[in-house]
């Protein structure tokens, strides 16, 4: 049986059932991308307009492709991005990826943009996301702040100490680690390691205090191997990797079997 309000409320849907989720991650703004993606085993198909090359329309355009697979779609918006947080949800996309929110004011725009009053200021105008969910207007405005998910990056020592005041906003859903800006943070710039003991250590306070708050962690793996391991440690939702790096090591395992 389809879920009640389609692609568009499978985010939450699914992460009430509490099973880890594993998104694609896209960056290349070619529908096709998207929608090989979502026809493979991926839970969700997550478009980055921070580091991709997504814009609000090349997202616009896959909404529909992943929603015809019955996936969600989340969408990343760039820093301070949260004037287009709004128009995103209303096209359909499930839930939404902030970056760099440091601090309880930034995670209070974030929320106040993404969920209708009282909870937020959101205005109406979500047609497409109607049409996608078929839910009758006033069903989606009574359920979409439930609906419609927001997760906010911790990616600096910054976000870290504040991460209590974050996880206590009502209307962020829960967050999202983004390893490698973090361990550039806790190194003060010195390297890049996202899979080191300072970025593990950071990664286990941060599941407690969400977990405290009753709420959902999300994080970007950069292998396989690192996404069973995050699996493994209770994680809601694991992007295995980006789609430019699933195209290099596709190329690379059918070269090397071809030329043995």
């Amino acid at each position: 049986m389809a879920e009640r309000g389609g692609a568009v409320a499978a985010l939450a849907a699914r992460f009430r059932e509490g099973k880890p989720l594993i998104t694609a991650w896209c960056g290349i703004p070619e529908p096709l991308v998207a929608g090989l993606l979502a026809a493979e085993a991926f839970d969700a198909v997550t478009l980055d307009m921070q580091h991709g090359a997504h814009d609000f329309d090349s997202i616009n355009r896959m909404i529909a492709l992943v929603a015809a697979r019955g996936k969600p779609t989340l969408a990343r918006v760039p820093v301070g991005g949260f004037a287009t947080v709004s128009r995103l949800l209303d096209a359909g996309v499930s839930g939404v990826i902030a970056p760099m929110v440091n601090t309880v004011e930034d995670a209070r725009r974030f929320a106040a943009l993404a969920k209708y009053p009282p909870m937020g200021e959101r205005s109406w105008g979500p047609n497409p996301a109607l049409a996608l969910s078929g839910l009758a207007p006033e069903t989606y405005l009574r359920e979409a702040n439930g609906i419609c998910q927001t997760l906010a990056m911790i990616e600096t020592r910054e976000a870290l100490a504040a991460l209590d005041d974050i996880l206590g906003v009502d209307g962020i859903d829960g967050i999202f680690i983004g390893p490698s800006d973090l361990s550039i943070a806790l190194s003060n710039g010195a390297g890049l390691d996202p899979d080191g003991t300072a970025v593990r250590d950071a990664l286990k306070h941060a599941m407690a205090r969400t977990r405290a708050a009753g709420k959902r962690i999300g994080i970007y793996a950069l292998s396989a191997a690192r996404t069973r391991e995050l699996i493994a440690e209770g994680f809601d939702l694991i992007a295995l990797t980006g789609d430019s790096a699933l195209l290099r090591a596709g190329a690379q395992a059918a070269l090397k079997e071809a030329r043995g």
